[in-house]
């Protein structure tokens, strides 16, 4: 082949991975990246600073307008997209803010997602509608103050007195809390864990926010309390029993969280490329230097090799074919290196890259967070190690 018919070299696409992508996805992608560029991108370093998400009604109503809450699952008014489509905009929403693309995730890869797949055509009928278009924000209780990568031991109860059945304990980092109009609930009753739809004006329902993060500033994070909140006996999700409802929501969010991460690692890498080109030591850019390139060509190699996982993995779930284990694979590897990206892009800005006028200190403290929610670290990497060995190491 002629080298003059192959086509540029393009620093933004290195790998040529848009030629993966069809018009359908491409448009997806460049709506959700509009989206984020005009409303979150000028406002969110001063959101992070002020620990605060202000507007998140009225940012949930524009990410149901333009399709993302809810937007892998059919019918209730969502938008019915693929795998594939999702992840596009989960990495564009996470570029701007892990907070933002949390939002998202919560509502509808945990809350959403567990209404659909469990609820019953009442429950479905009563509450998607409304959470695709944003007009009511949901939150996912599965962590407890003292129960996280095991959740099995949870102490939140529902016991039944009469046709009812009335809750009882205490959920903590929980995303969109606050702000929820519904909650999915899990707890333990006699039948094994179960979900309940919870709505967020049930006597003995409340959601203080959490204060003083250092991390996800730009994002509602609350406790649930549950104080004898009394439900009918419709609340229930009724296809799910044990572990496996809220096992299967969070791999659903995971499999977002190997596409977003990428979207921080791809923002960081941007502003240290960016800056290594107009920042001049010793009478030149320090994109000039030789230990500078070999910073920026080993984080693209670990961004672009990390967003063609995601886009394996999504073409299988698209297909049927992926597996949980394969969703801990990406997760374990994307964030991971995400992170990396994000301190090696700090380098790379020297003190200016601690500013808030770069994006680059604000996705390293977020993806801390992204490392261990859905999932530590250590949980992933077993996971794999049982999948590889055949041995249960958890216990």
């Amino acid at each position: 082949m002629s080298s003059r018919s192959l086509p540029p070299f393009d620093p933004a696409d290195p790998l040529g991975l848009d030629d993966l992508l069809g018009p359908e996805e491409l448009a997806v992608r460049d709506t959700v990246r509009a989206w984020a560029a005009d409303r979150v991108l000028p406002h969110v370093a001063e959101w992070y600073e002020r620990g605060e998400l202000p507007g998140i009604r009225d940012l949930a109503r524009e990410l149901g307008r333009i399709g993302a809450l809810g937007m892998s699952l059919e019918g209730y008014g969502c938008a019915g997209a693929s795998a594939v489509q999702y992840g596009l905009a989960c990495l564009e929403l996470e570029a701007a803010d892990s907070g933002i693309r949390s939002l998202v995730s919560v509502q509808g890869s945990l809350a959403m997602y567990a209404i659909h797949r469990f609820g019953s055509e009442e429950q479905k009928q009563r509450w998607l509608p409304g959470m695709a278009a944003g007009e009511t924000i949901g939150c996912f209780g599965l962590t407890e103050p003292d129960i996280g990568s095991d959740p099995a031991a949870m102490r939140t109860h529902a016991r039944r007195d009469g046709d009812d059945w009335v809750l009882n304990g205490r959920k903590m980092w929980i995303t969109n809390g606050s702000v929820a109009g519904v909650a999915v609930v899990w707890a333990g009753t006699e039948e094994g864990i179960r979900g309940f739809v919870v709505p967020a004006d049930a006597p003995g329902f409340s959601a203080p926010e959490i204060k003083h993060k250092w991390s996800l500033r730009a994002s509602v994070t609350s406790e649930l309390v549950l104080d004898d909140v009394r439900l009918p006996a419709d609340a229930v999700l009724p296809g799910a029993t044990g572990l496996r409802g809220p096992l299967s929501c969070l791999s659903h969010a995971r499999y977002g969280i190997v596409w977003g991460s990428m979207g921080a690692a791809r923002s960081s890498f941007h502003a240290a490329l960016d800056y290594a080109g107009s920042r001049e030591q010793f009478g030149r850019p320090i994109a000039g230097f030789q230990l500078t390139q070999a910073k920026l060509a080993d984080m693209a190699l670990e961004l672009h090799k990390g967003v063609l996982l995601a886009h394996h993995l999504g073409r299988r779930m698209d297909a049927g074919t992926l597996r949980p284990e394969q969703i801990s694979f990406g997760k374990l590897n994307n964030v991971r290196e995400a992170i990396e990206i994000c301190r090696t892009s700090r380098t790379i800005l020297g003190a200016n890259g601690i500013s808030l006028e770069y994006p680059v200190m604000r996705h390293a403290t977020n993806l801390e967070s992204v490392l261990t929610y859905e999932g530590t670290v250590e949980m992933h990497q077993l996971v794999l190690g049982k999948a590889l060995t055949g041995v249960d190491a958890f216990r």
